[in-house]
């Protein structure tokens, strides 16, 4: 058996009066731990795990130790030690705890029988009496006789004596991860604006990575919550909701949507603690191994920048594209915003984003494209023309959310002076089941021809004739989009 012994290093910002390894860093280390082994507990104030049985698993001792310490390492300073049973591994990082303090460096692995009395924790309710004894080290009491040590300190002592040296099997109760990530943390000082609450949510954060980590799993949707100072009238509690479209374990991703929703926060009164949960997660997608750079995400992925964007301008700011089943072109689409659709993000579409407007125009689903030679064309010609376009060729690049009627002269259509009649007709005949303004009856809602024209001011139009009178408009000529 191998066993670890480690303490997190105090924070800068950690309170005088708590000691190293009782706050979140050392639950921290604790569930980082599990990613490794399942054997992992807290003893006598520090975290011991067994990693004999996970050495091969990881491609051996050093290997296990390189990765656990090293790779990806967002967590704190640490002290560990080593060694063949728990209460060896304990000792040893108590003694270089100690050399620590006095600022000298520790002994790397001292032997056991030369560890100090003041290491073994069943020793040191009796350390006053055996160091009038003489006993000051592990060896120097193993040495004593056992039966006079039982009367006198009781059977605990020997037993974790012979724990030490292996004698004796070593049991603990060992941790488990929460089914959910639920942590508090009590702020250093009262904070005054919300985006100072950052800070605190960053060290939540670090947790909640080493908490998804053990688990394999990806948050989707977190709760930040804050409690404020209740000595104010007001609200006493506030929060916020964070989502992301796919399971992640960037926290850097969630630290910026953080920042901005903390951006746009206004605290009723100081806030004195934080809460951070899960509200959703989900296991973690399987990662490409390719080598070939071009297979491997570079940046930010998509999904990432829509919600960033989001947070900063707000969700009807930032927009996609939502193809519809209908023919008529004001209603073949209609604009929702992007982060209300994860599932398309995430599954790799391209929707169309753009910053929301109020305006009167809107961009169809495919830009115009219109035909080499049409100007001055006889009847004929442009019928052929017509025949030979694709229909969703005959889509303008920008679309009137509501068609303008246009002038007639002679049976002509007029825009900015007379139009010329290029391609079309486009017969489009739709929504007829749809029930009139009565709701009672169905009527025709769309019976159209729809034509590219030319305007010697405005270049080309899209054009349409309603070929009957419908409910609420008359029958003649109408604008509806522009080519580029």
């Amino acid at each position: 058996m191998h066993w670890i012994a480690l303490s997190p290093l105090p924070c800068a910002d950690a309170p005088a009066d708590r000691l190293p390894g009782q706050d979140e860093s050392l639950r921290l280390w604790s569930w980082r731990a599990l990613q490794f082994t399942p054997r992992v507990a807290l003893a006598d104030g520090v975290v011991v795990l067994e990693i004999a049985a996970s050495e091969r698993l990881f491609g051996g001792r050093r290997a296990l130790l390189r990765q656990f310490f090293e790779k990806n390492q967002p967590h704190p300073s640490v002290e560990w030690s080593q060694g063949a049973t728990s209460l060896v591994a304990i000792g040893r990082l108590l003694e270089r705890l100690q050399a620590r303090q006095h600022g000298t460096p520790g002994p790397a692995a001292t032997p056991p029988a030369q560890l100090p009395l003041a290491a073994l924790a069943a020793a040191r309710p009796h350390l006053a009496t055996l160091q009038r004894l003489g006993c000051r080290t592990w060896g120097e009491l193993r040495a004593l006789p056992r039966g006079g040590l039982a009367r006198r300190f009781g059977q605990g002592l020997l037993d974790a004596l012979d724990q030490a040296f292996g004698e004796q099997p070593e049991r603990y109760p060992w941790l488990t991860l929460p089914e959910a990530f639920d942590e508090p943390l009590e702020l250093p000082a009262h904070v005054e604006s919300a985006g100072a609450l950052l800070f605190g949510a960053r060290r939540l954060l670090t947790l909640l990575h080493a908490w998804l980590q053990a688990r394999q799993q990806g948050a989707l949707v977190l709760r930040l919550g804050w409690q404020m100072d209740r000595r104010r009238n007001g609200p006493t509690e506030g929060h916020l909701l964070v989502r992301t479209a796919e399971p992640t374990l960037d926290m850097a991703h969630f630290e910026r949507l953080l920042a901005e929703h903390l951006a746009r926060v206004t605290l009723a009164a100081p806030a004195v603690a934080l809460r951070l949960a899960t509200v959703e997660t989900a296991p973690l997608p399987g990662a490409s191994a390719s080598l070939l750079l071009e297979d491997r995400r570079q940046g930010d992925s998509l999904h990432q920048l829509v919600e960033r964007l989001s947070a900063r301008l707000g969700a009807d700011q930032v927009q996609r594209v939502e193809p519809r089943a209908d023919h008529r072109p004001e209603r073949m689409q209609a604009w929702s915003a992007a982060v209300d659709a994860p599932e398309l993000i995430a599954a790799g579409g391209h929707p169309t984003l753009g910053k929301g407007q109020k305006g009167t125009e809107k961009r169809p689903r495919k830009p115009a494209q219109t035909p080499a030679s049409a100007c001055g064309a006889a009847p004929a010609t442009a019928a052929a023309v017509g025949a030979s376009l694709q229909p969703d060729a005959l889509y303008p690049t920008w679309l009137l959310a509501t068609p303008q009627p246009l002038a007639v002269q002679r049976h002509r259509p007029l825009y900015q002076g007379p139009l010329t009649l290029l391609a079309g007709p486009q017969r489009i005949e739709a929504a007829w089941w749809e029930p009139d303004a009565s709701g009672t009856t169905a009527a025709p809602a769309a019976l159209r021809d729809y034509f590219i024209a030319r305007s010697s001011q405005a270049g080309l139009l899209w054009i349409y004739r309603e070929r009957l009178a419908q409910a609420g408009a008359q029958p003649g000529w109408f604008l509806h989009g522009f080519f580029a």
